[in-house]
């Protein structure tokens, strides 16, 4: 037991889903042993951190920018993949930061991100059926009997592949590249080589003219040239995240050290699940999904479970209703949480629930869809007084086409040329960005800016 954490046995005779079928029993308890004498791969104090900042988003006093891979490969860990996704998020932050005057908080998919889950176990292609592939965590992508096969090894080279992300992330957000004025550099380089209406090119230039006047004013500091970043993915395998956890010896809590937040998905956030049983006793930050078929009820029930002492910071909820359902489904689970006097981080994840197949087979989403689910979803809060916190995107920093729409007006013809998700969908850095300057709009509209106090407040009528 560690400090009240139930045991991997006591998991798996609880209801568990979207577990992989493992061959060998031995196998998994050997890399299972192997996995708790490695190293944590973030710390606690870097958790209690994070749980700081979703207090202040939780509280109108920030914004929540989530995003990354649908799922991370094993491949694709290297230099140039990780730098495009840090290279979009900053960006996106840096734009929502100068729109709302509030802190951005910036949280990656990424360093964990390796498994799925699947709404069917198995596979059929040409009259053969084999296992459903469900992420680089578990098995292979190619459709071959031996690539399918659940294999327990490969929970270490998620341990591998995650450290080696972390590592290059914290040299890139630290060491210099996530500068603020090279930041700026990028965005004055989208509006310049897209098709970017002039309102957003005059938000780049403010932008600009800000930095500029701060620069000449002599602040030139580390705030300019470093910034946060957290590592975050959905805590699905229970085997991989039960062997993460470690006792912290400041306060002999337990987290689990495989990333800073940690969400339970929509599929395994069962009241009596197992998932719901783990993520209860760590304490790291927590997502929640929620879905167009969550009532009131559900997410109350499921934030008491999670979160009984009321931490503040400790709950984001992540709701995916989908375009066409978020006006109706969403106002009555916003007010029965807030009626409990319950402070959360409202997220809005406009991509899960806004996918479909194209005409000639793609899985892909429309960026008018992902748009009209984020202003829906701004549309709510203003109408309910609440704080619209954050967004959660599937986004790479390639230029991909894998999503319709957006400010290259890419077709469903274009799906083919640069497809490469491993499952779901994601924005490309075009698109990334075309969202976050509408995002900016609306965190600048007046009705919203009222919410928040002003960076300036404590300064004003100041003896001069």
């Amino acid at each position: 037991m560690l400090n009240g954490v139930p045991s991997l046995a006591e998991l798996h005779a609880m209801p568990q889903m979207q577990q992989p079928s493992y061959p060998d029993p031995a196998a998994v308890a050997d890399v299972v042993s192997r996995l708790r004498g490695l190293p944590p791969l973030v710390f606690a104090g870097e958790c209690d951190g994070l749980r700081d900042k979703l207090a202040a988003v939780a509280d109108g006093r920030g914004f929540l920018l989530q995003g990354g891979d649908c799922a991370e490969t094993f491949a694709g860990v290297n230099a140039d993949n990780i730098k495009g996704k840090l290279r979009v998020l900053l960006s996106m932050a840096v734009v929502m930061t100068y729109a709302a005057q509030v802190p951005v908080v910036k949280v990656g998919r990424i360093a964990g991100q390796y498994a799925k889950p699947r709404s069917k176990d198995t596979e059929t292609r040409g009259g053969v059926t084999l296992p459903s592939y469900r992420g680089d965590a578990v098995n292979g992508f190619e459709f071959t009997p031996e690539s399918r096969t659940h294999d327990p090894g490969r929970l270490l080279q998620i341990y591998n592949s995650s450290a080696s992300t972390l590592n290059l992330v914290r040299a890139f957000v630290k060491g210099g590249f996530a500068d603020l004025r090279g930041i700026n550099a990028w965005n004055a380089d989208f509006v310049r080589n897209s098709n970017v209406e002039a309102r957003y090119e005059a938000l780049a230039h403010e932008i600009e003219s800000a930095l500029a006047f701060m620069i000449a004013c002599g602040v030139d500091d580390e705030q300019l040239s470093t910034v946060d970043f957290f590592a975050s993915h959905e805590a699905l395998l229970l085997d991989y995240e039960h062997a993460m956890t470690r006792i912290d010896s400041r306060s002999q809590l337990p987290y689990d050290t495989s990333g800073h937040l940690l969400w339970i998905g929509e599929r395994t956030r069962q009241a009596e699940g197992a998932h719901v049983a783990f993520l209860r006793h760590v304490s790291n930050p927590l997502g929640i999904k929620l879905g167009p078929s969550t009532t009131g009820e559900d997410a109350v029930r499921t934030a008491e479970l999670l979160d009984p002492d009321r931490i503040p910071g400790r709950i984001t909820f992540i709701t995916r209703m989908g375009a066409r359902d978020v006006r109706s489904k969403l106002p009555p689970i916003i007010d029965a949480v807030e009626s409990t006097g319950r402070k959360v981080v409202w997220s809005c994840d406009p991509m899960h629930g806004n996918t479909f197949e194209s005409a000639n087979g793609f899985k892909t989403r429309s960026f008018v869809d992902v748009c009209a689910e984020v202003n829906a979803f701004f549309d709510v809060h203003e109408e309910l007084g609440t704080w619209p916190g954050g967004v959660h995107i599937e986004l790479t920093g390639d230029d991909v086409t894998e999503c319709l729409g957006g400010v290259d007006a890419l077709a469903e013809t274009d799906l083919a040329n640069r497809y490469e998700t491993a499952c779901d969908p994601r924005l490309n850095r075009n698109q990334s960005l075309e969202l976050a300057f509408m995002i900016a709009e609306r965190l600048s509209d007046g009705r919203l800016k009222r919410q928040t106090v002003s960076p300036l407040e404590p300064f004003r009528g100041m003896d001069l």
